[in-house]
């Protein structure tokens, strides 16, 4: 998005940092996240801590997320502080005014991060996601967008530092993916992600066309959280098909090539997931069985959305398969987010992983904020 100029004076802009800060401090509860962060150390230095791995990891983990938002908050505060002095030796002196707006540019960004906590209330929201693309309607057209969906959600991913495995790829058959699945690791991305569910339309002139024919064609995205405990989810054995194959496809470096590719089919709910990245069939079932259980909880997750927002008598524009975007690259260039109306003009831009501005526009109308249009 491009930038936009601020108009506002620096004691405008720090009086409004001053207001922000107030009500996050509010949200935080900087006193009982120290309390947390004090507990969680108790329990990590406790005998024995590491013998259970499983509750040893998640408990990092939790102290890891909290200790970093008490430090944000700590260091915003600090430098807020310092602000309101800079401000004034600005005042009489003119050559201060360059550091005095990055200053407050940082400052701002540095809420604007933190504020995006207040956007996650689901019980998923904090944790790693499972995101999977599929070619819609379109042939081999399709085939291509998808794998140009799949490279600008793994893009933006790197970008917001999460850690990304991608653990399935069926190849197009003349150019591109059928089907890709990976996860992103690092905190809030199954809340972040979720911004980008549903079906994402592509407009251009056809690459595959001989007359160069502009062509519509449409990838799905769905996105699961991460479940690594075992009862999070109830699966009866009997309602699983399980079947192993050569492992093939697009990939290169990311994808290994194995004997062991694990595909399980579960029954009741049409589920398929597979699994080719690791090294033995036992791993590869493992990991099959991961996903399977972040898909039947995110359908969990669903119905129970829909129960909820007919009981409200809402639309049912909660439903996973709605068309959320558009990308036109003929006869003009346009990016354009029907659920926010936020647009950007460069989509070689929003192809590249810049997807910020989409997604914090669709998690503030998911919020009650209203839309964010460009």
């Amino acid at each position: 998005m491009p930038s936009v100029p601020n108009t506002e004076s620096p004691a405008q802009r720090a009086a409004a940092v001053e207001r922000q800060l107030a009500d996050l401090e509010r949200y935080l509860d900087p006193d009982g996240l120290t309390r947390i962060v004090g507990e969680l150390e108790g329990r990590m230095g406790a005998p024995g801590f590491w013998d259970d791995q499983e509750t040893a990891a998640k408990v990092s983990a939790d102290h890891a997320r909290a200790s970093r938002r008490l430090e944000l908050w700590q260091a915003l505060q600090r430098d807020a502080g310092d602000l309101e002095a800079l401000i004034e030796l600005a005042d009489e002196d003119a050559s201060l005014a360059e550091e005095v707006d990055q200053q407050l540019a940082d400052i701002e960004g540095r809420l604007a991060t933190l504020e995006e906590q207040r956007l996650f209330a689901g019980p998923y929201d904090a944790g790693d996601a499972l995101v999977t693309v599929n070619a819609g309607a379109g042939g081999t057209d399709a085939q291509d967008w998808a794998e140009m969906v799949l490279r600008m959600l793994m893009r933006w991913s790197e970008r917001r530092g999460f850690t990304v495995e991608l653990l399935e790829v069926s190849a197009g058959e003349e150019a591109g993916i059928k089907s890709a699945t990976f996860r992103a690791e690092g905190e809030n991305a199954y809340g972040l992600f979720g911004a980008e569910r549903g079906v994402h339309r592509l407009v251009r002139l056809s690459p595959f066309d001989s007359a160069n024919r502009r062509q519509t064609s449409f990838a799905g995205v769905e996105v699961a959280p991460v479940v690594d405990e075992v009862g999070a989810i109830e699966i009866d054995d009997d309602d699983l098909q399980i079947d192993t194959y050569r492992a093939s496809g697009a990939g290169g470096q990311h994808v290994n090539k194995t004997d062991s590719a694990v595909r399980i089919t579960h029954r009741p709910s049409g589920i398929v997931v597979q699994c080719q990245n690791e090294r033995s069939q036992t791993a590869n079932k493992d990991t099959a069985m991961k996903m399977l259980r972040a898909k039947l909880l995110e359908l969990e997750e669903r119905r129970r959305a829909e129960e909820i927002a007919k009981a409200k008598g809402e639309a049912q524009d909660v439903n996973f398969g709605s068309q959320i975007r558009s990308y036109v690259l003929h006869p003009y260039t346009m990016v354009k987010d029907h659920r926010t109306s936020f647009e950007m003009g460069d989509a070689q831009r929003v192809l590249d992983g810049d997807l910020d501005g989409f997604v914090r526009a669709e998690l503030l109308r998911q919020a009650g904020g209203g839309s964010s249009a460009n």
